[in-house]
């Protein structure tokens, strides 16, 4: 039976600082983003998705307004443009998705 090789320290486990992985950079950007500068980026690769968003939140506070009013015919189409605002909102996303992808193809 052979004899169990002694174990190498390895360096401790920091938790606070993310692995170090071989040809591997977490951040695809050199400079670090603020929130309003990342927010302002991305509105300006795909600016309908910012209306899309605001289209929906309109459809339904104007909406639960109607519903709270007693408008039920008129919360109703409410609730109908809401989906309609969201699902333009998702292929916005899509869309804006697969232009990045073609863009950053050579």
């Amino acid at each position: 039976m052979a004899t169990p090789r002694p174990v190498t320290p390895e360096a401790p486990f920091e938790p606070s600082q993310p692995p170090v992985i071989e040809g591997f950079s977490p951040s695809v950007y050199s400079t670090s983003e603020s929130f309003k500068e990342k927010f302002l980026r991305k509105t300006r690769e795909n600016p309908m998705v910012p209306i899309g968003c605001l289209g929906t939140a309109a459809a339904l506070t104007y909406g639960l307004y109607c519903f709270h009013r007693g408008q039920s015919q008129r919360s109703q189409l409410m609730m109908r443009t809401r989906i309609a605002a969201q699902g333009f909102t998702v292929v916005a996303i899509l869309m804006g998705l697969a232009a990045s992808t073609l863009k950053s193809r050579p």
